[in-house]
This record gives C-alpha cells, sequence and structure tokens, in this order.
C-alpha cells in the first residue's frame, strides 16, 4: 500500500492512494509494454533515484499491481492481472496529455516503452483495417522500434527488422501524428529522415497514428 491516506471513502481516492505517487504510474506504463528487470525498469526512468524506484515496486507489488517472477538466475516484474487493468486508463491518459504536450524541453528524451505506449494510444485500428499490411523501422532518438501494422492488430517491439519504410526521427514526430505537418512536409523540413523504402508511406504511417492536439 502507498503511503499516501487521504481519508476519504471513494474509488478515485483509492486509485490515487495505489498508483498518485510519483513515477508510480510511469513504472506501470513501461511494465505494460513488458516485463522488465529492475536495471531495464531504471534505464527507461534515466532520472527516478534508484531508493524511490525500489519503494515505488514495493509499493505496487504490495498492492497487488506488480509480481516478482524469477526467470532462471534473474528476477523481473511484471503485471498482475489487476495491474494490466489499467492498460486502457493509461492510454486514455496519454491521449489528454498528449493535448498539453508542446515543443520538448532540451533536457527530455523519447525511450522505447514511453514511444510503444504512444503508438498504441495514437493507433487507429478502424483506419488500418483497410489499409495493407506494413511494416516500419522506427527511430527515435536512440529508441529504435519495429512496428507492424496488420488489419487492426499492432505489433511493436525493441530492435530492426526487414520494414517497407525505415526513418527516423526525433520529438518533432508529435507534429506527424497530431496532423499539423503533413507526412511530406516532414521528410522536406527534416523532421523525418527516409532511411529506405517509400517516402510516400509515411503518409499511410500518419493515416494510421493519429492524435489530436
Amino acid at each position: 500500500m502507498a503511503a499516501r491516506d487521504y481519508g476519504q471513502y471513494c474509488g478515485v481516492t483509492r486509485a490515487l492512494e495505489l498508483i498518485g505517487e510519483r513515477w508510480a504510474l510511469l513504472i506501470v506504463r513501461d511494465l505494460l509494454v513488458g516485463p522488465r528487470r529492475y536495471g531495464e525498469l531504471a534505464a527507461g526512468l534515466p532520472r527516478i533515484p534508484s531508493n524511490i524506484l525500489a519503494a515505488r515496486l514495493k509499493e505496487l507489488q504490495g498492492a497487488g499491481l506488480i509480481r516478482r517472477a524469477p526467470r532462471s538466475r534473474i528476477v523481473i516484474y511484471e503485471l498482475t492481472p489487476y495491474g494490466r487493468e489499467l492498460e486502457p486508463i493509461v492510454l486514455a491518459l496519454g491521449a489528454w496529455g498528449f493535448k498539453a504536450l508542446g515543443d520538448p524541453r532540451d533536457e527530455q528524451v523519447i525511450t522505447a516503452d514511453s514511444m510503444t505506449m504512444a503508438l498504441r494510444t495514437a493507433f487507429r485500428p478502424d483506419v488500418a483495417a483497410s489499409l495493407p499490411s506494413t511494416a516500419y523501422a522506427a527511430r527515435f532518438g536512440t529508441a529504435e522500434l519495429f512496428i507492424r501494422v496488420d488489419a487492426t492488430a499492432l505489433h511493436v517491439r525493441r530492435g530492426d527488422g526487414a520494414a517497407d519504410l525505415a526513418f527516423a526521427a526525433g520529438p518533432g514526430i508529435r507534429r506527424l501524428i497530431s496532423g499539423e505537418l503533413p507526412a511530406q512536409q516532414a521528410i522536406t523540413t527534416g523532421v523525418v529522415e527516409v532511411l529506405s523504402g517509400s517516402g510516400r508511406l509515411l503518409d499511410r504511417f500518419a493515416d494510421t497514428f493519429h492524435l489530436a492536439a
């Protein structure tokens, strides 16, 4: 149980007592992508103090949201079924926060897990259903993701692969996803760099992944 107690008998209050402490929901966000070792969680949240990470993991485990799972010689953290119920809430928060995202500050970074969740948030299965299956190899800063869209199914993993379109982008990808910047203009202005494949497929990417700003 988290240390914070609001003294109110209310579902919203109880939810905040469980996940309202600083960093807690970002740990949940990264675990929604997949199980993680302690060091992987720390690397994905580079500004979290180690004592705070340890405390939050202990609190989330005590609340029944995550569990420690021994795997061979290592221990990983993963969400419980109760914890996974937070996924639509996290996606909705991401869409809501996107509206106020603005331009990045110099010290802000994109991580593989944060971008994976951003893509899940922006994914439009109704649009993708009418488009050909497409694979994208995307580099967002230092984060490399392989993205495959098969009709209404979205698959995102770390790493590279044989792709129809490979591209690199920074935080300015927000302007493409929001519709503020058309795909071809994103290329000509350098917001997106096409590494291989047809740049026209970036239009398909922009249609498939969209969030209103």
